[in-house]
């Protein structure tokens, strides 16, 4: 069996090539012509980004087309595909994956599994599934891993800004903080109920939003030890602190930093920090 997963997944080269993992690249679509994300750096990304305010860039999903041809190949060598993708609720790839399946004849032998989550939220899941099939777990197995994973992982964020949410049309349930609200520091998580985003409160400051995002964090895993991926836009400094306060809040067993793709920040701008956490002993023994 193979993976199949998308550029939102925040997947490392060295990841996609250890486990063989396939990824259906998301795009950027600029007024000059589109891109893959994976093929502009963040910071050349965010350059572009703010140049070009108060327009932005749109984002696109792979086509059916696109994983119709992803999945022949792998059905050509006598393998399986396991697609697993970033939320339904927030993006329409899954269902694409699923059109370009219908499509192939053989197509009883791809299984989908929608994260209802994305970026480091739906890595954990990936690299869970990639993780498993190594060791040789059944898709029953592995199923029951992923939804254990599913409804542990919390995927957490502030922005400086709400203008790029609001402009990408994706801002879902926060809109109640646009207009008098737009200065105020969202807190958004990703809801376990249908993988939406969805405000957890608004503060003032970026510290304040950080306190916030460690306290609502610790109210859920309390002493249970964590995998913690701290991740950016491109605020660096913000994301230092982050790691710094859900250190000393939280029982970490395993801390990253690291950047958001370019496709999820198109719809967050520069200055987003947040995080995904997962319980350690849902990934330990696969490790």
């Amino acid at each position: 069996m193979k993976i199949v997963t998308d550029s939102a997944a925040e997947l490392t080269p060295e990841e996609m090539e250890k486990y063989d993992i396939v990824t259906a690249p998301l795009f950027i679509q600029f007024p000059e012509g589109e891109m893959k994300s994976s093929d502009i750096s963040a910071d050349d990304f965010y350059n572009r980004l703010e140049e070009m305010r108060p327009n932005i860039p749109t984002t696109a999903q792979p086509s059916s087309g696109n994983f119709a041809e992803i999945y022949k190949r792998i059905l050509e060598t006598g393998k399986s595909a396991f697609s697993i993708h970033i939320s339904a609720g927030l993006s329409g790839t899954i269902n694409a994956a699923r059109v370009g399946a219908e499509s192939i004849s053989e197509n009883h032998n791809i299984h989908f599994w929608d994260t209802m989550t994305l970026s480091g939220g739906e890595r954990f899941q990936v690299l869970a599934a990639a993780m498993a099939l190594n060791a040789g777990w059944s898709m029953e197995k592995i199923s029951e891993r992923l939804t254990e994973i599913r409804s542990k992982t919390e995927v957490i964020y502030t922005l400086e800004t709400l203008e790029y949410l609001a402009r990408g049309g994706r801002i879902g349930r926060v809109s109640a903080l646009l207009g008098s609200l737009l200065k105020l520091k969202p807190v958004i998580n990703v809801s376990h109920e249908d993988g939406k985003y969805s405000t957890v409160t608004k503060m003032r400051t970026i510290p304040a939003a950080m306190e916030a995002i460690a306290d609502n964090l610790t109210g859920i895993y309390q002493n249970t030890p964590v995998w913690v991926t701290v991740l950016h836009g491109r605020f660096q400094k913000g994301a230092e602190e982050l790691a710094t306060l859900l250190d000393s809040r939280l029982k970490v067993a395993k801390m990253e930093v690291t950047r958001i793709s370019p496709v999820l920040g198109v719809h967050t701008g520069p200055g987003i920090v947040g995080c995904a956490v997962v319980p350690m002993n849902l990934m330990e023994d696969l490790l």
